[in-house]
């Protein structure tokens, strides 16, 4: 059964304002004799066979975890050189190489380099470790879970988690980050539900069950551009990372009842808590490069907030270093419109070296703009995307959390500016149309983030909002 239906009525009664009181009855964690003793478990198609019967127990997510050493002697589906690999404590820079360890066929050579990072039966498991495996798919250009029109390259299907700890958790614990090898441990029962508004939804709402599903399974974040992200259930575009986070924060907004929920916010939460164990791991970050550096700071931001972890809600005051996509292409400068928000380019204002069109622009006329390519970013792959999360992050009032006020301000602008004239400057000075509907400021891409930005940011066409407010 799975171990996120059954503490659900607990956690519920615990935790919900009205329902229960969590300081009165926090479930504690077994005794490890009361564990159960298995040969072998299985997780969303992967079965762990072990040397000799292991004391198991499971997450709130579901996912499993061994007490004590234990000898893992057999996978299925079977690894092999070049597919349905695993991968022992996943290290967070690993991808600095351009290494990645679960599937030969990982784009760019990855898949080849990553052949040292292959975990090799049998393998020995202590406390602290954590252990991914993955099912390869022969399928390739899996359609993406958010828009099908765009193609997952991964040829990673799916992945799960087995993870090893020194004694028994609580059945409200979320699984540790799998780039935490001090794992932490963060409960249920200690979300700050009361935070999260209650707003009535809009029509357009999307079932809520169905993003439940999108954040049930671990989600690989280390690899930049996702080249071996599990194609079957996660988003591979920046993009589409942030459509999700916007929505999946905006349905935890709305009006839906707790039960209702509750399943999204627990997979919500552990994908904020396996990105912050990335960072502390000391991974940069996500940069900005296209779209393709969207979608993480939220889900860190809204689980710090959620779980009273100050410094995992604030990521960039504990780590200043660590990069944003949504912060480095946002900033304050003297827009060619009047803009004070601007757009800072395709990877972010200081550009990359002999690659001119890659940084900041907005301050120019068109006509002298050194290249498209920033302008084509802000229209197609990234503005879209931003507008459910700096909607979300404000009826959280997480303004200061994040600490940027350039992207609330430069949301703002994409959603109230009227850029008529803007395209025809653009169209004379630089012969490119950008009037398709696509293209076009004042809207987001979801019909669902639209109505709710209408409804509860309530700005009328061409005023600006003041960071903060």
């Amino acid at each position: 059964m799975n171990a996120q239906r059954t503490v659900l009525p607990l956690l519920l009664a615990l935790a919900w304002p009205g329902l229960g009181n969590a300081s009165d009855a926090a479930p504690e964690a077994p005794k490890l004799e009361t564990l159960e003793q298995r040969a072998s478990i299985e997780k969303d198609g992967i079965t762990w066979t072990f040397e000799q019967p292991a004391r198991v127990g499971r997450f709130v997510t579901g996912d499993w975890y061994v007490v004590g050493a234990a000898t893992v002697v057999k996978i299925d589906p079977a690894p092999t050189d070049e597919r349905n690999n695993s991968a022992l404590n996943l290290p967070a820079d690993a991808y600095s190489a351009g290494a990645s360890p679960f599937d030969s066929r990982v784009e760019q050579g990855r898949g080849e380099k990553g052949l040292k990072l292959r975990a090799k039966l049998p393998i020995a498991l202590k406390p602290g470790d954590a252990l991914i495996s993955s099912i390869s798919t022969e399928i390739r250009s899996l359609p993406s879970p958010l828009r099908e029109s765009d193609k997952n390259i991964s040829p990673v299907g799916s992945v799960s988690i087995l993870t090893c700890l020194k004694e028994p958790a609580p059945a409200d614990a979320f699984r540790p980050s799998y780039c935490d090898r001090g794992q932490k441990l963060y409960f249920a029962r200690d979300l700050k539900r009361n935070l999260l508004p209650t707003l009535e939804r809009t029509p357009s709402a999307p079932k809520i069950e169905d993003f439940a599903k999108l954040y049930a399974r671990p989600w690989l974040d280390v690899c930049f551009f996702s080249f071996d992200a599990p194609a079957l259930y996660q988003p591979q575009y920046g993009r589409e990372l942030g459509r999700a986070a916007g929505m999946g924060a905006l349905l935890l907004c709305s009006d839906f009842k707790p039960a209702e929920k509750e399943p999204l916010l627990i997979g919500f939460i552990q994908r904020g808590i396996d990105l912050w164990g990335i960072a502390r791991a000391g991974y940069g970050g996500w940069p900005a490069h296209g779209g393709h550096g969207s979608g993480r700071k939220l889900p860190l931001v809204f689980a710090g907030i959620l779980l009273g972890d100050a410094e995992m809600a604030q990521p960039n005051k504990t780590f200043p270093n660590l990069r944003f996509g949504e912060d480095m292409q946002t900033m304050y400068d003297e827009g060619w419109t009047g803009a004070k928000a601007v757009y800072a380019g395709h990877v972010g204002k200081d550009g990359v070296p002999g690659k001119p069109d890659w940084g900041r622009y907005e301050h120019l006329p068109p006509a002298q703009w050194p290249g498209d390519l920033g302008e084509s970013y802000r229209r197609c792959c990234t503005s879209l995307a931003w507008v459910g999360q700096a909607l979300a992050l404000r009826l959280l009032k997480a303004q200061p959390q994040w600490d940027h006020a350039a992207f609330f301000d430069y949301v703002d602008r994409w959603m109230t500016e009227d850029d008529t004239q803007a395209l025809e400057e653009i169209k004379k000075g630089r012969g490119r149309d950008f009037t398709a509907d696509w293209s076009r400021q004042r809207q987001c891409w979801d019909k669902f983030v639209e109505e709710m930005w209408s409804k509860y940011r309530n700005l009328k066409p061409d005023a600006s909002g003041k960071a903060g407010e």
